[in-house]
């Protein structure tokens, strides 16, 4: 694949992360931890299937693409200076979000509780 096409799928993908839908469910995503097949299973017959469907697809879809070699992701990331630290910060840094946004909604529950 050209560089061109590379940097078009690229493109899409972003445009396709942008969407408000998406966004939404992406943000949902941050707080689905499940701890069990069981809580898994419930998410995808709850309320948020289709969050979770979305961003799971959306991941497994852009995955697909540097899989198979039509978008050089990793490549790019690897050669990056000190790539596997920014990588673990990154993964610091969600779990942070994650965390930000757990006791935001226990403040809200509380709230209305």
């Amino acid at each position: 694949m050209s560089k061109q096409e590379d940097a078009n799928l690229i493109l899409k993908l972003y445009d396709l992360r942008r969407e408000p839908v998406m966004r939404e469910a992406r943000n949902w995503f941050f707080t689905f931890n499940p701890t069990s097949a069981a809580d898994y299973m419930e998410t995808m017959f709850g309320d948020h299937s289709g969050h979770a469907r979305m961003v799971i697809s959306y991941w497994d879809m852009a995955a697909s693409l540097v899989n198979n070699g039509a978008i050089d992701f990793e490549t790019l990331i690897r050669r990056a200076p000190n790539s596997a630290e920014r990588l673990a910060a990154i993964r610091e840094r969600i779990k942070m979000i994650q965390t930000m946004m757990a006791e935001r909604a226990a403040k809200a529950q509380a709230a209305t509780a």
